[in-house]
């Protein structure tokens, strides 16, 4: 099979590489995916960059999102499954086979039926940015009557996050870098819109709440956040936060957070519970079903531009998603 690997850390270009391989074969509980589509988050240049998976593979074949069908199944799995359309999550998560290939094989839970009423194209969207966005909302449970602050509200996790929140009927306060992006957050149903550039962000959550703040954060720049957070999260309130790329390591005003009772959950969607996993798997597809999600894409190579794909990603050029036909 065609595919695109690395065996050491580095950028793109200079050690994601091409090369043909034997199909992998799927063990018990596992399917093989003959892939349409590959999608590309910054998570895959990460673990590229860093090799931090090198130490228990020889190489490894990159991306953790896809879709396409199954064309073989393991022992304990239905065979009726074959030919069924599907969508991937973490192909690539503790593995060295990712979606980066025509075929890939992952557990049977993890190549999640596809409704009809979604494209591949779709589904190689979702993955790792639709399962942190529901895992943001509702890891601390039900949003239905809460305020939730999304930051931002345009990147590939935040309008997920946006369009989840309002299906569950909470009222979305969301926050971009622009007009126009804050004009896209509008468009994609926020209640209230701010631009964090122009915007006194302290004062325009507190005047929407009533001085109180919001019931939920949901935060893609942790330590960037961490002086105003408290500020804007109401007492008893919840902070999620997925990402810290700017401070990665943060000072925490501790007492800020102890004295109003705040609860921080930093999460991985990859080390989640598998209950966890299902229940997000659940509700995009009911949001598939009735198209109530909308996807940004903003790029969409085919399979001789994965280099390329990769390099714009590393380059944090795209806030939609970034995709690779392979098939």
């Amino acid at each position: 099979m065609r595919a695109y690997f690395y065996n050491k850390a580095g950028a793109a270009s200079s050690v994601l590489n091409y090369g043909d391989f034997p199909s992998p074969i799927p063990k018990p509980g596992e399917v093989r995916v003959k892939l349409t589509v590959s999608g590309i988050n910054p998570t895959d240049c990460k673990r590229r960059q860093s090799g931090r998976e090198l130490g228990k593979f020889d190489y490894i074949i990159p991306n953790n999102d896809g879709a396409g069908v199954i064309e073989a199944v393991g022992d304990k799995v239905d065979p009726a499954r074959v030919g069924q359309r599907v969508w991937l999550f973490g192909a690539q998560a503790n593995r060295p086979f990712g979606t980066a290939a025509e075929f890939c094989v992952v557990p049977d839970a993890y190549a999640i039926p596809l409704p009809d009423e979604a494209s591949f194209v779709e589904g190689a969207c979702l993955g790792v940015p639709a399962v942190t966005a529901h895992r943001g909302l509702f890891g601390s449970g039900k949003i239905t009557g809460l305020s939730v602050l999304i930051s931002g509200g345009t990147g590939r996790v935040g309008r997920y996050t946006l369009q989840m929140a309002k299906k569950a009927g909470a009222l979305v306060i969301s926050t971009a870098g622009s007009v126009e992006k804050c004009v896209e957050m509008k468009d994609l149903g926020a209640d209230y819109v701010f631009n964090y550039k122009t915007d006194n962000i302290e004062s325009a959550v507190l005047e929407i709440t009533n001085g109180k703040g919001v019931d939920r954060m949901v935060d893609v720049e942790f330590g960037a956040n961490i002086e105003l957070a408290p500020k804007l999260i109401k007492s008893n309130g919840c902070l999620t936060a997925y990402g810290s790329d700017a401070i990665p390591i943060p000072k925490i005003p501790f007492y800020d957070f102890m004295f109003k009772n705040i609860t921080i959950q930093a999460f991985s969607i990859f080390g989640m519970p598998e209950k966890a996993k299902v229940a997000a798997f659940k509700y995009i597809n009911q949001m598939l079903e009735t198209g109530s999600l909308d996807h940004r894409i903003d790029n969409h190579y085919s399979f001789d531009e994965m280099v390329i794909a990769h390099e714009n990603i590393e380059r944090n050029n795209l806030s939609g998603s970034c995709l690779v036909s392979i098939s």
